[in-house]
């Protein structure tokens, strides 16, 4: 095993780097706490309360949703995977050789992996607020691919995206699967893909996953499975809060919600109290009523046309959509313009 050591550089990241100069690095912001305190605070103290979906991710978080993604009723993961099966020489010949891809949420880095293959990029940078968890992946990636430059980044990249030097600029290729940009409402999905744009070069593109429309009780299985897994997930932000904050929220008390709220288009995940109990923090506390909720999460779902619009908003044109024969899920390659 090579030795690691860290070292803080110009831009504000903690480097990671390896005795073994041809291994991966890992970047990753030097943590703010106080402002990642002021944001969940912030939050929970709202009229309606709200934890932001990125708080998801710790590394339990990150193993949650790996087995999310295994269940049968989640049908996004392993519908993109069948379309990835089916067109994967179409998308490599659109999105072409030598990019330099970056992987926004990564986590196992296991979609982007399929790709290597046929588009071959120059460098791979998979971007996560779950550091650990991208770190062990990505070593097991370097040893599979050793020819291609690898470095991590360890970042929230949902109201920010700035780039260290070592991030190549040519052919900038943001590779967004899983239908995570249905997490913004749509005026901030615009305000993200525009940032996205104003990262790329002419030269650029963006591969995105995006969920369709379709029926509420097939949306409303795959955010509530009979297992519990997914109410799993959703409490364990609850643990996430605590570690980072120093709050007393008890899973315990806490019901998940998943379902479809047609009249917006979105699937809503809450966790509502099952009891009267006040939750504390240092320096402040809330009262929560039986039956108040937390939101937790938001996934749009849009159709073809919306589709093309919100990415048309964002300065990305000469779409390219697949689809799955039920028109579940859309993967799209589109150009910066």
């Amino acid at each position: 095993m090579p030795r690691l050591a860290t070292s803080f550089n110009k831009a504000g990241f903690i480097q990671t780097f390896h005795s073994n100069p041809a291994a991966t690095t890992v970047l990753h912001s030097d943590p703010h706490a106080s402002a990642t305190t002021a944001e969940i605070v912030a939050g929970l103290l709202a009229p309606h309360p709200t934890i932001s979906p990125k708080f998801f991710y710790d590394a339990l978080g990150s193993t949650l949703f790996e087995a999310i993604c295994a269940l049968p009723e989640y049908y996004p993961t392993r519908t993109e995977a069948a379309i990835f099966d089916a067109v994967l020489p179409q998308i490599a010949a659109s999105v072409g050789l030598g990019t330099t891809l970056i992987d926004l949420g990564a986590g196992n880095c296991a979609k982007a992996a399929r790709l290597f293959p046929l588009i071959q990029p120059a460098q791979y940078v998979p971007v996560d607020i779950s550091v650990d968890h991208m770190h062990d992946a990505l070593d097991r990636l370097q040893q599979c691919f050793p020819s291609i430059a690898m470095t991590g980044l360890g970042l929230d990249f949902s109201t920010s995206l700035d780039l260290p030097d070592l991030v190549g600029l040519e052919k900038r290729l943001f590779f967004y699967p899983g239908s995570s940009i249905g997490n913004f409402v749509p005026a901030e999905a615009v305000a993200f893909l525009q940032r996205l744009r104003a990262a790329c070069s002419e030269d650029g593109g963006l591969l995105i996953g995006i969920d369709l429309l379709k029926e509420k009780a097939l949306l409303d299985a795959a955010y509530d499975d009979g297992l519990g897994v997914t109410a799993a997930f959703n409490r364990n932000i609850l643990l996430h809060v605590n570690h980072l904050i120093g709050a007393n929220f008890d899973v315990r008390d806490w019901r998940h919600l998943g379902y479809f709220n047609s009249a917006k288009s979105r699937v809503e995940m809450h966790l509502e109290a099952r009891r009267d109990l006040n939750v504390q923090w240092p320096g402040s506390q809330r009262h929560f009523a039986q039956g108040e909720r937390i939101h937790t999460e938001n996934s749009y779902k849009y159709s073809r046309d919306a589709c093309i619009e919100l990415l048309a908003k964002a300065g990305f044109g000469n779409v390219k959509i697949w689809t799955d024969e039920r028109q579940w899920y859309a993967l799209i390659h589109a150009g910066a313009v």
